[in-house]
Parts: C-alpha cells; sequence; structure tokens
C-alpha cells in the first residue's frame, strides 16, 4: 500500500541494528492538518534506506512515501499482540530535492 504525508521534521533518532540482517532509524514527522492539534507521526526507515535522512535537520519541511506495515506476534505467554510501522522508501524536501537514489522497496522483517 504506497501513501505518502507531508510534515516538518520534529526529530532524527541515530540508526540501530536490530539483528545482524535488520537497521532501522526513525524520525517523526509533525503534521498539522490542523495547525491547533498537530500530530507527532513516527517514521522509520530500514535496511539501506536509513542514510536517505542525512542531510536533513528538525524544521525541514518534507514528503515522504511509505508503505502501512503491520503483524501479529504471540509472546512466549500466548498473549496475542500487533504492531504497525510506517516503512518510508522515499524522502524528500517540499521544493523537489529528493534525499538519495535508493533502490526500491525491500521488504525486510524485524524479528519479533
Amino acid at each position: 500500500m504506497g501513501l505518502e504525508a507531508t510534515g516538518t521534521i520534529h526529530e532524527i533518532f541515530e540508526a540501530k541494528q536490530i539483528t545482524e540482517r535488520f537497521r532501522k532509524r526513525e524520525f517523526v514527522l509533525t503534521v498539522a492538518d490542523n495547525p491547533e492539534y498537530p500530530q507527532y507521526v513516527l517514521f522509520q526507515l530500514t535496511g539501506n534506506r536509513c542514510d536517505s535522512i542525512e542531510g536533513f535537520q528538525k524544521g525541514d519541511e518534507v514528503r515522504v512515501e511509505f508503505s502501512l506495515r503491520g503483524r501479529e506476534w504471540t509472546s512466549p505467554k500466548n498473549e496475542v499482540r500487533y504492531f504497525n510501522s510506517l516503512d518510508v522508501w522515499a524522502v524528500e524536501k517540499v521544493d523537489g530535492g529528493l534525499s538519495s537514489d535508493a533502490p526500491p522497496y525491500e521488504d525486510e522483517e524485524p524479528p519479533f
């Protein structure tokens, strides 16, 4: 499912190596469809896309293209939980400057 959002970068976090094969980097956009009630939305970059946020900083207005991802996980106590993520595959400044020429989206799944 391909979606997009426009907002202002509120926070950029360092990349984290989750497993040997899975790395992610998160960032937060302030999305203000209604300026009285801004929303702080957490997005993630995975794999080789983690570096595509380099060169951006807090306050930059950007457009992100992302996929809405969700998964079910059963704990060792047999409790079922659900997780959502907004997996970004392109980030560009609103003026049109693309962040990188990363290859097409790779379907990487974090371990649970």
